[in-house]
């Protein structure tokens, strides 16, 4: 299926296509208004539709063609955050509330699998969480303690079981779960069609006020209440955006001979750390049925590095030294993860906004997870009942004891600024090479430029129109990425992902190809 969030693509996006919807051809009202149709969006628009509630889900793209189509779809109960981390900032009431909440979201997910009929691969299973070679296991002792103490049923082992790579000490969490994630969305969304639920992709919005959703085609929907289920908000100007900070991470998919590996999850605590599951492959094109092993991690904040080749070199050989039954690299991609600096994501109303919009983001590295909390939670919230995660999960929440995080990031972002005083990356548009991109200072302004692959310059601005930060290229994904707040842009300025709202300004585009030399094309100078 095609993705409107990068160039590089995913084994889930290689593996189905998911029902195409056509785009809102006129204004129109409902009971809700779901903006975004990943996991955050559609469950809670099937949750709405089960209860009768009258639905439209919105989408740019395509349904799953954001980060829902990039995350290795862990379900599970084990954070990013440790849970003796979520007890020191929240307490220990919040960080068991936070236990229960990722639990019921797994037994959701299976239940509308099962209800629904969907053949997502749902499959339940172990996790485990080990220290790299030589670290002390110091920290596997304190999160067993802080894991029993929020409820799960968690036990030391002496190892992981995998033949072939000795974690040592592991901790091991029983009931947690896998599955398709695009598969599960195309069941979903073929659920909320059946019950009067509509659904408009290639449909981006413009701005959301008075209950009135606009479109940039100028058509409008008009709401009860409105669900901002992209990612990030794109309706929220900055609150929420100094709460939480974006990061991109790194995804390679290996070949492995069926049953080979264990199939469980895993972890481990590394500074980035490494994360692991499989996926089992039919194939259709002769080579045989086999495993996706599926290892991620080199994450690094969004805009802030372009050693992107580096990273997925570097996972590769972390899992070739672990996994020797490797037989090859079928998928490398990368995603965007929004890490909260209290360790919980954010989902409620939408602070400083009308009583009846609501947001869902800060899903961290559980996002399939959160976006089934969000379903079940906004769902409650929307029909003004009472829900235990309300105040755990408040937009509006501070959290003192996160303090010190918070100023680190916004002093971060800040830096970021910094740009505005530095040169371009390249001098002359002649050192980009077809499908590259860099910024060139011209006078006082920053240029992004982009050379595709017949040779055409596309010039935009390289400001982002979020809060001015200067955009830098991404050559993974071939996408303009902003250091400051995490918006990402397409090679010609479409905006990809909030919290900006609209594109890089345009600029002009001029016809120079690329000339051949006896050395190749010229590099970009990163």
């Amino acid at each position: 299926m095609p993705s409107d969030s990068g160039r590089t693509t995913s084994v889930w996006m290689a593996t189905t296509a998911v029902s195409k919807f056509p785009p809102l051809a006129e204004s129109t009202g409902t009971g809700v208004c779901v903006v975004g149709a990943g996991i955050a969006g559609l469950t809670t628009a099937y949750l709405l539709a089960k209860e009768g509630k009258a639905v439209v889900v919105l989408d740019d793209g395509v349904i799953g063609g954001g980060e829902t189509g990039r995350t290795t779809a862990h379900l599970t109960s084990m954070l990013d955050f440790r849970y003796f981390e979520l007890e020191r900032l929240n307490g220990k009431d919040q960080a068991r509330l936070a236990a229960d909440s990722h639990t019921a979201a797994i037994d959701q997910i299976e239940t509308i699998v099962h209800r629904e009929q969907i053949n997502c691969d749902f499959e339940r299973l172990e996790g485990y969480l080990f220290v790299p070679p030589g670290e002390a296991t110091e920290v596997l002792d304190r999160e067993l303690a802080a894991t029993h103490r929020v409820g799960l049923e968690t036990t030391i082992v002496p190892r992981a079981p995998l033949s072939g790579f000795n974690t040592g000490p592991s901790l091991r969490i029983p009931r947690q779960a896998q599955f398709h994630p695009l598969k599960y969305l195309g069941g979903l969304a073929s659920a909320i069609t059946s019950m009067g639920g509509r659904i408009y992709t290639g449909s981006p919005v413009d701005s959301i006020s008075g209950g009135k959703v606009h479109l940039r085609s100028n058509h409008v929907v008009t709401a009860n209440a409105v669900v901002v289920a992209t990612n990030v908000p794109f309706n929220d100007r900055l609150t929420i955006h100094t709460k939480q900070a974006p990061y991109r991470t790194y995804v390679v998919g290996a070949r492995v001979p069926s049953g080979t590996v264990f199939s469980a999850l895993y972890w481990d605590t590394a500074d980035p750390y490494h994360y692991v599951r499989l996926q089992r492959v039919r194939a259709t094109d002769g080579s045989g049925d086999h495993d996706v092993l599926i290892v991620g991690g080199e994450d690094h904040k969004t805009g802030q590095a372009n050693d992107m080749d580096e990273r997925f070199q570097r996972l590769e050989t972390w899992a070739r030294e672990r996994f020797p039954m490797i037989e090859g690299i079928e998928f490398r991609w990368s995603g965007q993860v929004v890490e909260p600096v209290d360790g919980l994501a954010f989902i409620g109303h939408n602070p400083h906004d009308e009583k009846n919009v609501f947001i869902a983001t800060g899903t961290s590295g559980n996002g399939m997870t959160y976006g089934t909390i969000a379903g079940m939670l906004l769902t409650d919230l929307i029909y003004g009942r009472s829900n235990p995660w309300t105040t755990l999960y408040s937009p509006s929440r501070t959290t003192i004891r996160a303090a010190k995080d918070y100023a680190q990031e916004n002093f971060n972002v800040l830096r970021q600024y910094v740009n505005w005083a530095k040169g371009g990356d390249v001098d002359s548009v002649d050192k980009i090479p077809p499908g590259g991109g860099a910024v060139l200072q011209e006078g006082f302004h920053k240029v992004a430029v982009y050379r595709d692959t017949a040779g055409m310059i596309h010039r935009v601005s390289a400001v982002c129109p979020h809060l001015g930060c200067v955009v830098r290229w991404n050559s993974a994904e071939s996408t303009w990425d902003c250091p400051c707040h995490g918006s990402r842009f397409s090679p010609t300025g479409r905006v990809v992902n909030g919290p900006a709202a609209g594109p890089l300004t345009p600029l002009d585009t001029t016809d120079q190809p690329v000339e051949a030399t006896a050395s190749g094309s010229p590099g970009p100078s990163h």
